[in-house]
């Protein structure tokens, strides 16, 4: 798909991206999956872990953890004001285009199926016995 000149961002060649990377050191739980694919959609969202936990149905003590490790890793920036953080998506404009081709990616199953594998295996999840 060629770049759009009408378009404030081009699209993107998708091959070029090292999702694994991506996926490995940014998005790598389903909550967080969930969490960028919140402020993909909201981006001007400015908010507490509480309200970003309610809108996501969430935990709050899950999703506050999940919000700084995405913020250590510049997916997110903290605004602290007072006692309270305020979490809000990362004006980087290089995550701001994998953020976008990542969702555009996940249009496609097979990317999507992929992309959930690696997650799962970057999880580390251990057999259980106790079904």
């Amino acid at each position: 798909m060629a770049s759009s000149t009408t378009s404030e961002s081009p699209t993107v060649n998708h091959t070029e991206i090292n999702w694994y990377d991506f996926i490995r050191n940014k998005i790598n739980s389903f909550i967080k999956w969930d969490l960028v694919r919140f402020f993909h959609h909201n981006p001007h969202t400015r908010d507490t872990a509480d309200n970003l936990a309610r809108y996501t149905g969430r935990d709050a003590k899950t999703i506050e953890r999940e919000l700084n490790d995405l913020a250590g890793v510049d997916v997110l920036k903290i605004e602290t004001v007072g006692a309270i953080k305020i979490y809000q998506l990362s004006d980087n404009a290089e995550i701001r285009r994998l953020i976008k081709a990542f969702m555009e990616a996940c249009q496609d199953r097979e990317f999507r199926v992929k992309a959930i594998h690696h997650v799962i295996l970057g999880m580390q999840f251990s057999p259980r016995h106790d079904f």
